[in-house]
């Protein structure tokens, strides 16, 4: 790995770290494949339960490290945007569909500001928890550019049509408070709690028995993407399994 995602372990909880703060933890194509490597590394680590992604101060991530949106012109945005934007779709999105199906439960300590694809990431964890301080964005429509569609299904998914149309079209900056209101984060504490708060949560997740606490989590994931005829599909035999 490049560096850009840090994984520090500490007994069954896992921290990954997006670490690229000269550039606020902008999601480039290496940080996006070491975020992917460090999920398959933990995906097969039957030692860890609990995971934690967080950026490092100040902020939780910029969103994309894009080109485009350092362009002069909507022209040249679209462009840039088109020449670049396969391969980081589809880094974003194995790295996000990963994160997602990690039988780990998931917590995203939003340690600063979430823009753009960085609030799409943070959306893949099972919990979020932000800092009072945090603002939560999406700029890429005042770019010229569509926000990426892994994001926009997930925003859908949370919020509905409706309001999703309304922070991805409107662009609007909303406060900590403002997006656990609208359902899109769990808890909110004052910045100097917010570590401990999450480890908190890491450890009362870790009294719970692992193989049921995935079993709900791949349900509920289940079901929010495809329906309940597949659930039932997937759930036959639970009890049987080791």
């Amino acid at each position: 790995m490049s560096g850009h995602v840090t994984l520090m372990r500490d007994g069954a909880v896992a921290t990954l770290t997006l670490n690229r703060p000269e550039r606020r933890n902008s999601l480039s194509d290496a940080m996006l494949t070491d975020l992917g490597a460090a999920l398959a590394e933990l995906r097969d680590d039957a030692g860890t339960r609990v995971v934690i992604l967080t950026g490092a101060p100040p902020v939780f991530s910029a969103g994309a490290d894009a080109p485009h949106a350092r362009a002069k012109t909507d022209e040249e945005r679209r462009r840039i945007f088109l020449e670049n934007k396969s391969q980081f779709r589809r880094l974003f999105e194995r790295a996000t569909g990963a994160l997602e199906t990690l039988e780990q439960a998931t917590i995203a300590m939003v340690n600063g500001h979430a823009v753009g694809g960085g609030w799409g990431l943070l959306l893949a964890c099972d919990f979020r928890f932000a800092a009072a301080e945090a603002q939560f964005w999406i700029p890429e429509v005042d770019l010229g550019v569509p926000l990426g569609v892994a994001s926009t299904t997930r925003f859908v998914r949370f919020v509905g049509p409706a309001k999703a149309k309304e922070i991805i079209m409107g662009c609007h900056r909303y406060s900590a408070a403002e997006a656990q209101a609208m359902g899109l984060v769990t808890r909110v504490v004052p910045g100097p709690e917010l570590e401990q708060a999450v480890k908190d949560y890491a450890q009362h997740l870790l009294k719970k028995p692992f193989r049921a606490l995935a079993e709900v989590k791949a349900r509920i994931n289940a079901i929010a993407s495809n329906g309940i005829p597949v659930v039932n599909a997937m759930t036959e035999g639970f009890l049987d399994r080791p």
